[in-house]
């Protein structure tokens, strides 16, 4: 909004500059080639204005005038596509990443203090999104003790898999990896990948 309203503010005398700021930051030809016409129909005004003809310098102020207003309507035409809204939606879709990638790291750090501390894992509830905890595992789900409802929300899972898999465990004991689960389970392949990123199997 600031930006389109400069050739206003400025009586039309900062279009030339604005537009060339709008040309740099889109790559714009077209912009440029504006900015460079308003640059010199002002340096045309300028001119007039300091001849000291009285014809001279009526014309020119005519003509600034109509720079001031072309190059206001102008800059609020092109506003939206010199700043568009998905510059926006491009820094939500960063946070989202970076914060993708932030859990990731999390549940590495979880399942590498499982490994080397099971009794500490247990206790911080690794694993456990449904038992009070202060612990930010990244999400994982440990299948092993999970109740059947958590276990069904994990990614690709289904009420079929999760019955299959609490019914294993209860009848056999738990898992020790996900591709153990895989088969005792009768997991479809493509969908292990997607699972194994977040479980964990708390012995």
């Amino acid at each position: 909004m600031l930006w389109a309203a400069v050739p206003f503010i400025t009586f039309g005398y900062g279009t030339p500059v604005s537009f060339l700021y709008a040309a740099i930051r889109r790559g714009s030809w077209g912009l440029g080639a504006a900015g460079a016409g308003y640059g010199a129909g002002t340096a045309a005004v300028l001119t007039m204005l300091g001849s000291g003809d009285a014809l001279l310098t009526v014309f020119g102020s005519f003509v600034a005038i109509l720079l001031w207003l072309a190059g206001t309507g102008h800059a609020f035409a092109v506003r939206k596509s010199v700043f568009p809204q998905e510059t926006v939606r491009n820094r939500q879709n960063e946070r989202a990443i970076e914060l993708a990638k932030y859990r990731r790291t999390l549940r590495e750090q979880a399942r590498a203090l499982a490994a080397e501390d099971p009794a500490l894992a247990r206790e911080l509830r690794i694993g456990r999104p449904d038992a009070p905890r202060t612990y930010d595992d990244g999400g994982l789900v440990d299948v092993n003790h999970a109740p059947r409802e958590i276990i069904e929300a994990l990614p690709g899972m289904t009420p079929e898999i999760a019955e299959r898999i609490v019914r294993h465990r209860e009848e056999h004991g738990g898992f020790v990896s996900a591709e153990e689960m895989a088969v005792d389970a009768d997991i479809p392949p493509d969908l292990l990948p997607e699972m194994a990123e977040f479980t964990i199997f708390m012995r």
